[in-house]
């Protein structure tokens, strides 16, 4: 049995490797999943109920790295991370996303001489000043197999000289999803395999309407509020850009009551802003997954710097303002229920053009199918 390791620590990596779990149990006797949690969330509602609710099992090892600077953090999760790495020796490690838990797993495995997948590669905001932009980069340039959720993921990895493209960088088909089509297997291989959020939604959002009271217990009525969420390190580590997000989006808001699930990062910073922001803002814990899907669903706009709430949103059919210079998800913008907020207005037009952008929900079978492939050929 071939041992494929998992490394996650933040909330959606949790969500994004929920799916693949699952699909890689059906290649039972082929491949074995060891799920490695960094810690980096190990706050409760940020970790071990995504984990519940997903119904992923507990992970197989818990590195307990925590809170710390960004330099300080990486170095644990590497440090750790490679401890266990030596002890299980997998053929191939799946790192997700760009967190400090991404590039950390992924410098730890590349070092070992053990190949790096890399799931949701090919994001660019090109914005260096973003931690998790460095974390991408350097984890593409990492890996030896780079599977992208859309086309314009595998068109960015292009421009940076990746040559090595499965069917040409369109989204490979249930039955093509193999290297049989590689031309070069000591070469980085990159393939659109579609998005595994949306798989992850796709799954979950009929349960959340089910499991979750989160709307009738806050005292909310649907589309008649709004979420807001704030937690990059270049919003919610600057007191004044914190502030500036919060009369934005109060302003843009327009009476309506917004509920601020607040992230543990940027709680330290609003313990001086909550009491003047109550009036119109509803500070709350963090969220479990099927509270937030919920939430968000039934809102009549969303205010975010998160990534995967954007797309959240867009396939929810959610107007969303992303509190950010740029965003990855460019495509999100394309559809025209996204708008970055220095573009916002009070009246803002919103056109509707909803595209398959991210694949038809089945991108963790395509992944399975590749990675059983790709490490069968490689032990060959």
């Amino acid at each position: 049995m071939i041992k494929i390791a998992h490394i996650v620590g933040a909330r959606p990596q949790f969500i994004k490797c929920a799916p693949l779990l699952r699909s890689f149990h059906k290649y039972h006797g082929v491949l074995k999943s060891v799920l490695i949690h960094t810690g980096q969330h190990y706050d409760y509602l940020m970790s071990e109920i995504f984990f519940r609710e997903l119904g992923v099992v507990a992970p197989d090892y818990h590195l307990g790295v925590g809170s710390s600077s960004q330099g300080q953090q990486t170095g644990q999760i590497m440090e750790k991370t490679e401890k266990v790495l030596r002890r299980i020796k997998p053929a191939a490690c799946l790192v997700y996303g760009d967190t400090n838990s991404t590039l950390g797993g992924a410098l730890a495995a590349a070092k070992l001489r053990i190949p790096v997948i890399h799931v949701e590669a090919g994001l660019r905001s090109y914005d260096k000043r973003m931690p998790e932009e460095i974390n991408r980069v350097l984890t593409d340039h990492l890996s030896t197999l780079l599977l992208c959720p859309t086309e314009n993921a595998v068109s960015n990895l292009k421009k940076e000289g990746f040559n090595q493209i499965i069917n040409e960088g369109r989204l490979l088909g249930l039955k093509n999803s193999s290297l049989k089509q590689t031309l070069d297997l000591n070469q980085p291989q990159v393939a659109n395999v579609g998005d595994v959020m949306f798989d992850a939604l796709l799954f979950a959002s009929g349960l959340a309407e089910k499991r979750s009271s989160i709307i009738a217990r806050s005292g909310l009525w649907a589309k008649r509020y709004a979420v807001l969420t704030i937690h990059r390190a270049e919003n919610a580590d600057d007191l004044e850009k914190l502030e500036q997000l919060l009369r934005f989006a109060v302003k843009a808001a327009a009476g309506l009551p917004l509920v601020f699930p607040v992230h543990p990062r940027t709680a330290k910073n609003l313990k001086t802003l909550k009491s003047k922001y109550a009036y119109a803002i509803r500070f709350t814990d963090p969220l479990g997954y099927f509270d937030m899907l919920k939430l968000v669903h039934h809102s009549a706009l969303v205010f975010t710097d998160s990534g995967g709430l954007q797309k959240e949103a867009f396939w929810l059919g959610v107007r969303c303002v992303t509190l950010r210079e740029q965003t990855e998800w460019i495509e999100t913008i394309r559809g025209g229920n996204n708008v970055l907020y220095r573009a916002y207005r009070k009246k803002h037009h919103w056109p509707t053009n909803q595209l398959a952008y991210y694949g038809d929900g089945q991108a963790a079978e395509r992944i399975a199918k590749i990675v059983a492939s790709y490490v069968k050929r490689r032990k060959k």
